[in-house]
């Protein structure tokens, strides 16, 4: 071995040498924790603002922060499933452990088994009696989906509270809705108000999430049931979903509403749905009566990429699968809506698909919500690759989430086993490269490539 040739000072030169080095390393090592590698510009650097104020920002309030009820980890919105694995003291709890907010403030009941939140969507001068119960919309794809030529469309109702219904104006709302130390709200003292840096922050951030484009369709997929449901979806005469769901987005067909429409309200008929869910458990349900004060029973159109990993569905979370929420156009309660109603009179007919065809359908928004995984998740690996420490384990994970939701919205609906096969390895991998030093980046690579795998089984898309 070399070591027999060496003298002893020789030795102890080498043993010197990488001490040296050892200890570069580990500098080098410590320093990578927390340091994000390039410039920043300062469009990004507002967006990583944003994202500190939506998550840790409690406003002097009652310790809720937007991100308590837009979690990360549920796309952006909030499911029974997850609120029941949240520890008691949770903020989204504070009507339980708050005495203050014990009245008017939320239903525990409904918000534990149904994911409903309290609103006080036409104003707070009778909080026991005027008040509306809605999921938590999740906000994803925003840039794509709040425009229309009536202004910004954001919230269930498309008005936003109070003000000029933009985000900026959404968020002040949320404050005094959801953050309040007692339902006097009185502000300076329940809460203080978000300032104009702030606002300007938290919508940078917001217009960050998800898509900045919407699709183009139809895409060359490959599974022949949601081609089927493509054809069905993009047929003005059959399922008639593009009329108002443009390209699977939330802007009405330019070609039917005209080219600056954007996102439309319509009554779509839920309200009227029976056995709502909700009103079967007995608690206090007043009519949601959606956009204005007082409201004209519309709600605005949300996107639908982003449908099959973001359920429960409508406004009061009253359908719980995809399908269902696709079926639901096949009922009295639509048919017989204005919505309805409106629709039958532009094609000479209401929407009566069979239930291969409602399966079709979702099978179509699930695979095209898994290609939106898919690339959200080689865009956070592919930032995981370059930067290093903290923030590239905060990718990682978040392309772990993404990959999950892909792997759950095929499996869910039996669709593409090969690609579930190769998003389970990609989900391996990126765990591994989670917790890797020398090996992340090879390991990137590898979850990569086996996310293209998957998306090369679901359709012929780059």
């Amino acid at each position: 071995m070399a070591v027999h040739v060496l003298g002893r000072g020789s030795s102890n030169a080498v043993v010197a040498a990488l001490l040296v080095f050892l200890a570069l390393g580990l500098v080098t090592f410590a320093s990578c924790q927390t340091v994000e590698s390039g410039p920043r510009d300062p469009q990004t650097a507002l967006v990583t603002k944003g994202r500190e104020i939506f998550f840790n920002e409690t406003f002097a309030g009652n310790g809720r922060t937007c991100g308590t009820c837009h979690r990360a980890e549920e796309n952006f919105a909030l499911s029974p499933a997850f609120i029941a694995t949240l520890p008691a003291d949770d903020p989204l709890f504070v009507a339980e452990t708050n005495p203050a907010l014990a009245e008017n403030f939320e239903n525990p009941v409904l918000m534990r088994e149904f994911a409903l939140i309290l609103e006080n969507q036409d104003g707070f001068d009778d909080l026991a009696n005027n008040f509306n119960m809605r999921g938590v919309p999740h906000t994803l794809a925003l840039r794509t989906s709040i425009d229309s030529a009536q202004g910004p469309r954001t919230g269930w109702s498309g008005d936003g509270a109070p003000g000029d219904g933009s985000l900026r104006s959404f968020a002040t709302g949320a404050v005094i809705q959801h953050f309040p130390k007692t339902t006097a709200r009185i502000p300076g003292i329940d809460f203080r108000l978000p300032n104009d840096e702030e606002l300007d922050a938290l919508e940078a951030f917001q217009l960050s999430l998800g898509r900045q484009n919407e699709l183009a369709l139809p895409l060359a997929l490959k599974g022949v049931v949601a081609s089927r449901g493509q054809e069905i979806f993009l047929d003005n005469t059959l399922g008639k979903c593009n009329a108002c769901h443009f390209n699977a987005g939330a802007n009405g067909d330019p070609n039917i509403f005209g080219a600056d429409a954007g996102n439309l309200n319509f009554d779509t008929g839920v309200e009227d749905l029976p056995d709502q869910p909700a009103d079967l458990t007995g608690e206090r349900v007043p009519p949601d009566d959606g956009l204005g004060t007082p409201g004209d029973n519309t709600f605005n159109t949300p996107p639908l990429v982003e449908a099959a990993d973001t359920g429960p569905f409508f406004h009061n979370n009253s359908v719980e699968t995809i399908e269902g929420a696709v079926a639901f156009y096949n009922g009295d309660a639509f048919n017989t809506s204005p919505a309805g109603e409106l629709l039958a009179g532009a094609t000479g007919s209401g929407i009566n698909l069979d239930g291969t065809q409602v399966v079709a359908v979702a099978a179509f928004l699930r695979v095209i919500n898994a290609l939106e995984n898919i690339r959200g998740a080689l865009a956070f690996l592919d930032e995981g690759k370059r930067l290093r420490g903290k923030p590239a384990r905060q990718r990682l994970e978040l392309a772990l989430a993404e990959t999950e939701d892909a792997i759950a919205v095929l499996a869910s609906g039996g669709l593409h086993p090969d690609a579930v096969r190769h998003l389970t390895e990609a989900e391996r991998l990126t765990e591994k490269a989670a917790g890797s030093f020398f090996f992340r980046v090879r390991l990137i690579r590898r979850a990569i490539k086996e996310q293209q795998k998957a998306r090369a089984e679901l359709a012929d898309v780059s």
